[in-house]
């Protein structure tokens, strides 16, 4: 008889376990909503970027030619001068005096502005600050009795296209064809140098009901506000509302809403959403990344 041993029971391994029972399916609507929460976080934070930190600005009209024309897209920062009621890129917040961690803006500076009891955005140039006084006789500019240094230059061809037809309302006699028949907006250019060393291009059409104006002393903590198209801007020298649209005199430095800072790209007018081909085609060229803060003269 042999000695052989009894069979040996063999344990199973962990390997060998069943394997795990998958987990629990994550209800649909449960997934739905985190979709929504992370949805909301970006539309949050873009909101946040655009109305603390910077924001895309687009040129609806012809008052800051020659240096922005209509269908310029541009950045403008919200914080240079602090923050107000007018940051939040709707105008969301109750209106309060004052400016949040608050710096005034220089003149030179090119601004986004909210006329006072209005919601719209204008931009345009601060020509006075609080103390200054503001005076223009016949289109020349004149800041604390002292005229501003104007300079004939040559004329601005701007080249007509949708964005820019050079209406013969708004300029007329400014029309030109060249030789190879294509079409220009001839501007009259007068070059100002302000006080503080900014230096920019105004358009000078001729006489205007602008042209003559004050003398106007800037109150404490406003600013004084003129469009480089002299004479086809609503800005400081006039009355709020129809049908004039201007601003109403110096502006409450809390209605700033932010300095504009470069050119990104711009458009003429062409384009048809039905066409892609023609968005690209619509593009005028040589006006992305030029800076829009003054030079010094």
């Amino acid at each position: 008889m042999s000695d052989s041993n009894p069979a040996e029971i063999v344990e199973p391994s962990a390997s060998a376990e069943a394997p795990a029972a998958p987990p629990p399916a994550v209800p649909k609507e449960n997934a739905l909503w985190r979709e929504i929460k992370g949805i909301a976080w970006v539309l949050l934070a873009v909101l946040g970027f655009h109305s603390f930190i910077a924001k895309p600005f687009y040129i609806p009209s012809e008052s800051m030619m020659p240096i922005l024309l209509k269908g310029d897209r541009l950045v403008v920062s919200k914080y240079p001068f602090g923050w107000s009621w007018v940051s939040p890129s709707f105008h969301v917040l109750p209106h309060w005096t004052g400016r949040l961690l608050g710096t005034m803006p220089t003149r030179g500076d090119v601004v986004i502005v909210t006329p006072p009891g209005q919601s719209d955005d204008y931009i345009k140039r601060v020509i006075g600050l609080p103390g200054d006084t503001i005076e223009v006789r016949g289109g020349r500019l004149i800041i604390n009795n002292v005229p501003v240094k104007s300079e004939v230059r040559p004329s601005a061809m701007i080249a007509v296209d949708p964005n820019a037809p050079c209406n013969i309302d708004q300029f007329p006699g400014n029309l030109v064809e060249t030789s190879d028949g294509r079409e220009f907006c001839r501007l009259p250019i007068v070059r100002e140098t302000l006080p503080n060393g900014p230096t920019y291009d105004t358009v000078d059409l001729g006489r205007s009901p602008g042209d003559d104006y004050g003398p106007v002393t800037v109150t404490a903590d406003h600013v004084f506000l003129m469009g480089d198209n002299r004479d086809r801007s609503a800005d400081s020298r006039f009355p709020l509302g129809p049908p004039d649209n201007g601003l109403g005199g110096p502006v409450p430095w809390e209605n700033i809403g932010g300095r504009a800072e470069f050119l990104t790209f711009s458009l003429d007018g062409g384009a048809s959403w039905l066409n892609p081909i023609s968005w690209f085609q619509s593009l005028r060229s040589g006006r992305a990344g030029d800076s829009l803060r003054g030079t010094k003269g």
